[in-house]
């Protein structure tokens, strides 16, 4: 198949989205971008993209309309793709993972292809077709490419098995002292977030991005977190579903130690006033207020090397404290 566009009349981006680009003034320039680089099919370089990959993201809604973020993880192979228009994903999901109770035929995932050493990354959105014992199937509603800024390059090596006997999993509804400490540690972490109504056609389904920062740049209060938001590509995909529903779920990798935290609440976008400039190169910020989580204790099957930061981070952060006025 050729590597047509977006094959449609109606814009690739929904009605959140285009918004958002209305309000900052971007929405022409960003609807022929999109409509370049967005498809309803998975180009060959994609697919080959995918099937060599070790671990992907996914974001999935549950049975209460709250997103959740997951990572699964497989030899390269467990995706692959007999179609442009198929992806097709072999693995085990450990418990715990709120994808278990979260997929089934017809609902909407979305995927991030990352590969963190090269700091590649492509998105999938679509619905499952089929779940089978041992794999599901996805049919690609749209599929494209996002630039490298703010991945941290890491290397990733599987582990033995043996290594994760003592894997756990416990139900968190607050923030304790080791759920802080890996936030606190963070320098990535994914976000899922929903936009499902019917209206918006081609353009409704789940989303699931990445954010990178410098170590501490999520911001702890509580069970809320801050996050800056540093330039991008403008598509606001994350954001422009915010705009219309509020939800948002989490993921929080330890690439050291194997943990992970699944986190899932409410979150809003700050646009404007002072609190934005606590946080240099932040053009605006995210606000996340928790409902509910899991703690998953030496849950992966790989482990990542030690980051390579990203240069676009060099005129970025750390939080600055307000100044105290008399």
């Amino acid at each position: 198949m050729a590597n047509s566009g977006w094959a449609y009349p109606e814009s690739p981006f929904h009605p959140g989205e285009l918004a958002i680009q209305t309000r900052l003034g971007v929405r022409e320039r960003i609807d022929k971008q999109g409509r370049r680089i967005i498809r309803d099919y998975l180009p060959e370089q994609h697919r080959q993209f995918f099937q060599q990959l070790p671990y992907v993201i996914v974001g999935s809604v549950d049975a209460t309309a709250r997103p959740w973020a997951s990572i699964l993880v497989g030899q390269p192979g467990f995706l692959s793709t007999p179609d442009e228009r198929t992806l097709v994903v072999s693995t085990q999901l450990w418990p715990g993972d709120p994808l278990i109770q979260n997929l089934a035929t017809g609902v909407d995932l979305g995927f991030l292809g990352i590969e963190l050493h090269s700091r590649r990354r492509n998105r999938l959105n679509g619905a499952v077709k089929a779940v089978y014992p041992d794999h599901f199937v996805v049919e690609v509603g749209q599929s494209f490419g996002n630039c490298p800024q703010y991945i941290q390059a890491r290397m990733v090596e599987f582990v033995d098995r043996d290594s994760n006997s003592a894997a756990s999993v416990r139900s968190i509804q607050g923030l304790g002292i080791p759920e802080q400490t890996l936030i606190q540690a963070a320098d990535t972490f994914f976000i899922a977030t929903a936009y499902q109504d019917d209206s918006a056609g081609r353009g409704r389904g789940v989303d699931v991005s990445h954010r990178g920062g410098k170590p501490g740049f999520v911001k702890i209060e509580g069970h809320t977190l801050t996050i800056p938001d540093f330039s991008g590509n403008l598509q606001f995909n994350t954001f422009g579903n915010l705009e219309l529903n509020s939800r948002a779920g989490l993921i929080f990798i330890d690439f050291i130690g194997g943990d992970l935290l699944y986190l899932t609440g409410r979150a809003w976008v700050i646009w404007e006033g002072e609190e934005i400039t606590a946080y240099e190169g932040a053009e605006r910020l995210l606000r996340f207020e928790l409902e509910a989580g899991y703690y998953g204790k030496n849950t992966l099957p790989v482990r990542w090397s030690e980051p390579d930061f990203s240069p676009f981070l060099r005129d970025t952060g750390p939080w600055m404290t307000p100044e105290v006025k008399d």
